[in-house]
């Protein structure tokens, strides 16, 4: 069945502009992507009964790929990579001493090229109207975590050999933690587009 291309994401309906105010929201809003990035990457919260607690760094790529749409969302996500390149302590894992390509280039790498696929995948869809929808958003962040994991393992795998228990490692201690975020994005977005029709009536 085709999907069905809808006005606007999010972004878009909540602050309409046009012109040089468009451009000025839209560096806004990347700034302010960059930033909420950076922050929900170092928030880690203990779940049980998984031994690694959860961080939000997945949970803001993929409500900013959602909200943002594809363009906006891959500047955004270029935008706090280049940050990180250059030696800025905005990793999940990274610190002042342990940052830059050297990090990226390590067990990190393949999930960092899935927050690229992620968020072309969440803004197609969201452009499709799934962040409407609370099973489709379900739906659209699995695809989203799923998008980020592939290629994550499989870095892991090439750095360290397959000999080694890579799915323990880079998969199984997240899942629970990646559960919880599916259902507060699938709640979330949904909440915050009635809200906005509702404003508009």
């Amino acid at each position: 069945m085709a999907m069905v291309m809808t006005d606007k994401v999010l972004s878009e309906e909540i602050w309409p502009a046009e012109g040089s105010a468009l451009l000025v929201k839209r560096v806004i809003m990347v700034v302010l992507g960059i930033a909420l990035l950076a922050i929900a990457a170092k928030i880690k919260v203990p779940v049980w009964p998984s031994p690694v607690p959860v961080t939000l760094g997945t949970f803001a790529v993929l409500t900013i790929g959602a909200a943002y749409g594809t363009r906006l969302g891959l500047v955004t996500i270029f935008g706090y990579m280049l940050i990180g390149a250059l030696g800025f302590d905005v990793f999940a894992n990274s610190t002042a001493d342990k940052a830059g390509l050297d990090y990226m280039m390590g067990s990190t790498g393949g999930y960092l090229v899935g927050f690229v696929l992620a968020t072309l995948a969440l803004g197609y869809l969201a452009r499709r109207g799934w962040d409407r929808n609370v099973w489709k958003m379900a739906g659209a962040m699995l695809i989203g975590n799923a998008l980020i994991y592939v290629p994550g393992v499989l870095w892991l795998g090439f750095l360290y050999t397959w000999d080694k228990p890579i799915l323990a490692w880079g998969l199984t201690p997240f899942l629970v933690g990646d559960a919880m975020k599916l259902v507060l994005a699938a709640l979330l977005l949904p909440a915050v587009w009635k809200l906005v029709g509702s404003a508009r009536k």
